[in-house]
């Protein structure tokens, strides 16, 4: 696991080096931002439909659904408190909020499953994002941003605007047609394959991109204490005790707990912005939690195999 990391952040050093250097002229959030697009309208797509439309899909499925929702609900009930107990103030409370509970399954979940694992893993990281997190995120998240921000959107999104993103429309197409038993004709996977080939590589060059040591003060750490404490710790820990009473095998208990141990997710710093929470406390928090993750993931892969 800890190799496997090591391979993982050369790739997210190759973004953090691309921010400082700015070759061509171009800075981090114009390179983040097309990297991103891409990989969201076209490779992820691409990937979702190749790995959906021939894993094995099931009612085992809906046992990740549940597990990834009570999970965020853990997070979410043990941040609130912390919130409340701390006295944090609204900008704080919702940047945070979104900081603790949801974690980034995708952007390293899905290599470091694949990595450790093997590949039938990404079927596991990609239906607990898009049948879990992502409708929780899109949501609940949303409400809660809106909730503690001072101004939303000019046109508020509805609320099940994640139902026509291009990743959630190539799920639903790729279960249907497993469902169906429709074969996968050899030119199809091989064009699917070589876009989805692309998604690892630029997702966490995408992520180093989003690093910022400008963020991290002194200031935020009062703040962003308890979101370690939670992201990296109480909620692995949650998790790893829930998954005891799902009917998978121990693989894939591993799998989702592991999951529930990955750092903030990048896309929370788009809510803040939209919603005027705290960003640079929610840029600390994905700093520092992907950075102490090379310690946390490990450990809890150890603990989750039985290793301690």
């Amino acid at each position: 696991m800890t190799s496997t990391l090591w391979q993982m952040f050369a790739l997210i050093a190759c973004g953090a080096a691309w921010r400082c250097a700015r070759p061509a002229g171009l800075s981090a959030e114009q390179t983040r931002t097309v990297l991103t697009t891409l990989v969201y309208y076209l490779l992820l797509p691409a990937l979702v439909l190749e790995v959906l439309w021939k894993a094995d899909v099931g009612l085992h499925s809906l046992q990740y659904t549940l597990f990834g929702a009570v999970c965020l609900a853990f997070g979410m009930l043990g941040i609130w408190t912390c919130g409340r107990l701390l006295r944090f103030e609204p900008p704080q409370m919702g940047a945070v909020l979104l900081a603790a509970v949801f974690p980034n399954v995708t952007y390293l979940g899905l290599p470091v499953l694949e990595q450790a694992f093997g590949h039938w893993a990404r079927s596991v990281a990609i239906q607990i994002d898009l049948f879990a997190v992502a409708p929780v995120l899109f949501t609940v998240g949303i409400a809660a941003a809106r909730h503690f921000g001072q101004n939303g959107d000019s046109v508020r999104q509805p609320v099940g605007s994640f139902l026509t993103t291009p990743p959630f429309l190539a799920a639903i197409l790729a279960v249907i047609l497993n469902l169906c038993h429709v074969p996968l004709p050899n030119g199809v996977a091989s064009v699917l394959q070589k876009l989805g080939a692309g998604v690892v590589p630029l997702m966490l060059i995408s992520l180093g991109l989003a690093l910022s040591w400008g963020a991290v003060t002194l200031r935020n750490l009062p703040h962003v204490a308890p979101v370690i404490l939670i992201k990296m710790g109480l909620m692995p820990l949650f998790a790893l005790w829930f998954s005891q009473y799902l009917t998978l095998d121990q693989a894939h208990k591993n799998a989702l707990t592991l999951e529930m141990a990955m750092p903030c997710m990048v896309l929370g710093i788009v809510f803040c912005d939209r919603y005027r929470l705290d960003s640079a406390l929610y840029a600390m928090s994905v700093t520092l939690s992907t950075l102490l993750s090379l310690i946390t993931l490990p450990f809890w892969h150890r603990v989750a195999a039985g290793g301690f």
